[in-house]
């Protein structure tokens, strides 16, 4: 049976060192497979860390647009089978109707945002731009920011293998943050876990510590999030996504640099407006 909560393990390996093999323990991140059923219908299997998971059924549903409001969700439960782990969620009439006619089952994998969409229009949905968001970003926020993540990483010290997704102040003070195997994963437990601690989406910044493709953009345009910083590059429609709907990208973000990509405005000591054209 799968263990809930188990988001490590450790294994026997062979160690080889300068020439020299030795018999050791590795500890290995796990990785498991996460189904969410609304009202009993199979939506998504997601390959997740086994953690936090009524964070990221809430945070899912909200990136994603599966629900509008936090209140629309009515309840999360998660159960544990040989298999992996189901995500038991109940959602209000209206919502459930909508996924009901739009009704696709989507087999994620990690890293993997996008699969079993069966339509261009599907890949691309409809976003409202993020509202404009009060005051600037000291770069010296940014790089405390990022300088203080390691410590709040325990997975990835533990295992090397995880993704980290932090929300921090305007100062650059981490407030919270949570991880997971997956990338998107990350992204969406750190939203369903800010949405259930009341924490608001317009005070402060989004790390992530992996590359920034379009679904991170994505959901954090869906959250009204007025800055995202990623430790990795950008591709190119993650940049016109950020561009086209007033969120200001920062990533390449390392060693006391990193490069601003749109709306640059946010950033203290940056132009008065800065809009990228991919091409």
């Amino acid at each position: 049976m799968t263990k809930y909560n188990h988001v490590h393990r450790s294994s026997p390996v062979h160690r080889h060192d300068g020439g020299q093999a030795r018999v050791t323990r590795q500890t290995i991140a796990t990785e498991t497979p996460v189904a969410m059923v609304y009202k009993g219908m199979p939506h998504v299997v997601m390959m997740a860390s086994p953690a936090d998971l009524e964070d990221f059924g809430l945070g899912f549903s909200l990136s994603e647009a599966i629900i509008e409001h936090p209140a629309d969700m009515l309840s999360i439960r998660a159960e544990s089978s040989e298999k992996g782990i189901v995500l038991n969620m109940q959602i209000d009439d209206e919502h459930f109707q909508a996924l009901f006619d739009r009704h696709r089952f989507l087999p994620g994998r990690t890293g993997c945002g996008l699969c079993g969409v069966e339509s261009l229009e599907q890949a691309i949905p409809e976003l409202k731009p993020v509202p404009d968001t009060p005051g600037d970003i000291e770069p010296q926020a940014i790089y405390r920011a990022f300088e203080a993540l390691h410590d709040w990483q325990p997975e990835k010290q533990a295992t090397g293998a995880v993704h980290g997704a932090a929300w921090c102040s305007s100062d650059g003070e981490i407030r919270l943050v949570r991880e997971d195997v997956g990338r998107h994963n990350a992204l969406d437990k750190l939203i369903g876990a800010m949405v259930r601690s009341g924490m608001n989406f317009d005070d402060g910044f989004c790390l992530i510590t992996s590359r920034c493709s379009y679904e991170m953009v994505q959901k954090a345009i869906q959250m009204d999030m007025g800055l995202m910083a990623a430790i990795s590059a950008p591709t190119s429609l993650a940049v016109e996504l950020a561009d086209a709907h007033n969120l200001t990208l920062v990533a390449l973000a390392r060693d006391k640099t990193f490069t601003v990509f749109t709306h640059a405005r946010r950033v203290a000591g940056g132009p008065a407006e800065n809009s990228v054209q991919a091409s």
